[in-house]
């Protein structure tokens, strides 16, 4: 949903607002002689002193400032984990990302808005992009022009706008993406980009944020942050002095031939788009604490409720799919289930004949790889027409914290594979699977992903799993769901969301209690294997969450 119309979308604090958008003036207006002490104190604070020392020329980097798992802000740290999901039971995204776009002059204060506002929102997942991470390749022409100041930064064209768009389109539809950094330095895009994902609030900052037509209709919300040229002047100069190395003739010069004139011609017309305008920037707490009330209404209004009851009645009495492959049950597997199984079956048995299982499993999955015909010569020099892996490498995910106890045997039978992490846990409130963390691979897309979960009851760890998989870009024909017990329930949960995912699996039970724990059953496969203390009944750590 867009934001509101410019006059309803927050009350007015100023008494003559201007006609492009709501304008959000703190109470009691100041009068222009007390605006123009105001600017002097500023002036006489964050010039350089006469005379002063240059500080060192500092590598500076642009950032997209949102880095899992945490946020510092000045009063306290936030957590960013804790996603809920972000699609339906058909494994699709259900609502888009809400983005908001911040626009305004160089040094007007955006980022620090950007910031009150996150801290004061309060949501999980919060992704902060910079604009300034989209600055074009400059030719070698154009990096000597920028290394006299002659070159002009503040106009349209020094933007990638496709790939400004390409990147927020993404990130609406929850995918993952790679972000360039750029060095302010070198005038430069670095080697390594940053990846970015899980974004259900997007916060968009930049002078040119509200340039481009196909940008502006990406932006559910457009926010104006209005600040005096003087103010804005004086920031730039100790910004680009002390940050980017840069000297106080060359930053005015630049201000004076660029910066000024874009601001005139192209950022502030841009006014008259945005939904808010915010004077004085981050000094402006009301005016941060109503778009804050906004956004919680239209994040309420976009939240996704599951119904574990309805999940589990979705699919009773039908027949398992075809998509499922279950490890044949001779007499030595129904054995080692028969001890895992068993209530009073030691730790170190338990452990034992889980890993026996596991290493089982995971040779039966590998039959599931594509294999090419090759010929190869043997010691005694003649020709063997055998197979060879067809794809390009294999990488292993845990869902933590059961999944990890099936990292030794993958790493046992394939030879230097690579090892990622998720970990998803049920929130007790909701009852709803949140995800809390992950670290994958660098090009995974490129991989057969082996995911790995111990017992998978309902599902829902599982399908939250594979949805962060294909938002980064994995195939749904690559990934193999690996549990050594399933319940018929969490099988056709996934296989109705995922029909192209291949399911793996030591044995099937047919029902899941109230408690959405399987029935026979393992139990608590973590607190048995781990040696740890079970959880209270009914939060069901590891079934309903990080297993399920």
């Amino acid at each position: 949903m867009a934001a509101p119309p410019a006059s309803t979308a927050v009350p007015r604090a100023s008494p003559s607002p201007p006609a492009t958008g709501d304008r959000l003036d703190r109470p009691g207006g100041k009068s222009e002689t007390a605006r123009e002490d105001r600017n002097a104190e500023s002036l006489d604070r964050l010039l350089p002193s006469v005379g002063a020392r240059r500080s060192p020329r500092k590598r500076s980097t642009s950032q997209c400032k949102s880095e899992p798992p945490l946020l510092r802000t000045s009063k306290r740290t936030i957590y960013t984990a804790g996603r809920p999901p972000w699609y339906n039971e058909h494994g699709t995204q259900s609502k888009e990302a809400f983005a908001i776009g911040l626009g305004g002059g160089s040094a007007s204060g955006k980022t620090t808005v950007a910031r009150m506002i996150i801290e004061a929102l309060d949501v999980p997942w919060v992704v902060l992009l910079s604009m300034d991470s989209f600055y074009k390749v400059l030719t070698a022409q154009q990096q000597e022009q920028a290394a006299h100041n002659n070159f002009n930064f503040d106009h349209p064209d020094a933007f990638d706008f496709d790939l400004i768009v390409s990147t927020l389109k993404k990130l609406k539809q929850g995918k993952s993406v790679k972000v360039p950094i750029y060095d302010f330095t070198t005038h430069s895009r670095k080697k390594d980009w940053k990846t970015l994902y899980g974004a259900n609030v997007i916060i968009f900052e930049g002078i040119m944020a509200f340039a481009d037509q196909t940008l502006l209709e990406l932006l559910d919300m457009k926010i104006f942050v209005d600040t005096d040229s003087d103010i804005r002047l004086v920031r730039r100069l100790r910004r680009d002095i002390s940050e980017r190395g840069r000297d106080i003739e060359g930053v005015i010069k630049q201000y004076n031939k660029f910066v000024k004139p874009a601001f005139d011609q192209y950022i502030q017309p841009t006014m008259r788009v945005a939904d808010i305008v915010v004077p004085w920037g981050s000094g402006n707490t009301v005016a941060i604490d109503l778009i804050v009330q906004h956004m919680h209404s239209q994040l309420e209004e976009r939240k996704l409720r599951w119904d574990m009851a309805a999940l589990a009645s979705a699919h009773q009495c039908h027949p398992l799919p075809r998509t499922l492959s279950v490890l044949k049950s001779t007499p030595q597997v129904r054995g080692m289930h028969t001890i895992i199984r068993d209530k009073e079956t030691s730790r170190d048995e338990f452990i034992f004949y889980s890993k026996r299982l596991m290493r089982l499993l995971i040779e039966h999955a590998l039959s599931f790889l594509p294999f090419q015909d090759c010929v190869v010569q043997t010691p005694q020099g003649q020709d063997y027409a055998g197979k060879c892996y067809a794809g390009k490498q294999i990488t292993g995910v845990s869902i933590l914290r059961a999944g990890e106890t099936m990292e030794p045997a993958l790493r046992a039978v394939c030879k230097d594979v690579r090892i990622g992490t998720i970990l998803i846990q049920t929130n007790q409130l909701t009852g709803e699977p949140e995800l809390h963390y992950l670290r994958l691979p660098k090009d995974i897309s490129d991989d057969h992903v082996i995911l790995m979960d111990c017992t998978v009851s309902t599902g829902a760890a599982a399908m939250m799993a594979v949805r962060v998989l294909l938002d980064h870009d994995v195939p749904e024909d690559k990934i193999f769901l690996l549990s050594l017990l399933m319940a018929e329930m969490g099988v056709h949960s996934v296989a109705y969301a995922f029909p192209r995912v291949r399911i793996i699996t030591t044995a099937v039970d047919k029902q899941v209690n109230d408690l959405f724990r399987i029935i026979p059953g393992i139990g608590n496969f973590g607190d048995r294997y781990f040696g740890t203390d079970a959880v209270p009944e009914g939060s069901d750590e590891e079934e309903v969450a990080s297993t399920s």
